[in-house]
C-alpha cells in the first residue's frame, strides 16, 4: 500500500502551485465585480479532492502521508477563499447555487469522514478512502469538461 500513498504524495506539489494559477481570474473578478461567465464548478470540485485528499493523509487513514495532508489543508485554505471571492461577485441566482454546491461539498466531505472511521480495518479504511480520493481528484480534472458540455 505504501506505492498508493507515494502516487498521491507525487501529485502534491505540482497541485500546491496549481492553486496560485487562479489568482489572474480572481483579479479580473475583483476588478470587474463581477463573475461574468466563469463557472465555479471547478473551485468546488477542487475544494472537495482537497479536504478528502488531506483526510486520507492523516494518520488516522494512512501513515506516513503528512506532506499530502499539509498540501491540500493549504489548496483547501486556497480553494475557500476562491469560493468565497466567487460568491460576494456573483449574481444573486449564481451564488445560491455555489452556496449549496458549498454545502453540498461539506456534508459529503463529513460523510466519508466519519462514515471511514466506522471501518475498523484499517488496511480497509485506508484504500476506501484512498479510493475516493482519486475518484475525486479525477472529478476535479474533468470539471472543466462538465462546463464545457453544459454550454452546448
Amino acid at each position: 500500500m505504501k506505492s498508493f500513498g507515494a502516487m498521491l504524495q507525487g501529485t502534491s506539489l505540482p497541485l500546491d502551485y496549481s492553486y496560485l494559477l487562479c489568482e489572474p481570474t480572481f483579479q479580473r473578478i475583483i476588478r470587474n465585480e463581477s463573475t461574468e461567465q466563469f463557472s465555479g464548478l471547478p473551485y468546488i470540485y477542487a475544494l472537495l479532492n482537497c479536504l478528502v485528499t488531506a483526510w486520507y493523509g492523516l494518520p488516522v487513514i494512512s501513515t506516513d502521508n503528512l506532506l499530502v495532508t499539509t498540501v491540500n489543508s493549504i489548496g483547501a485554505v486556497f480553494q475557500l477563499v476562491y469560493m468565497i471571492i466567487f460568491i460576494k461577485y456573483a449574481e444573486k441566482a449564481k451564488k445560491l447555487r455555489m452556496i449549496g454546491l458549498l454545502s453540498l461539498v461539506f456534508v459529503v466531505f463529513a460523510i466519508i469522514a466519519i462514515g471511514s472511521l466506522f471501518i475498523s480495518d484499517f488496511e480497509v479504511r485506508h484504500l476506501t478512502v484512498g479510493f475516493i480520493s482519486c475518484a475525486s481528484l479525477i472529478s476535479m480534472f474533468a470539471s472543466p469538461l462538465f462546463i464545457i458540455v453544459s454550454r452546448f
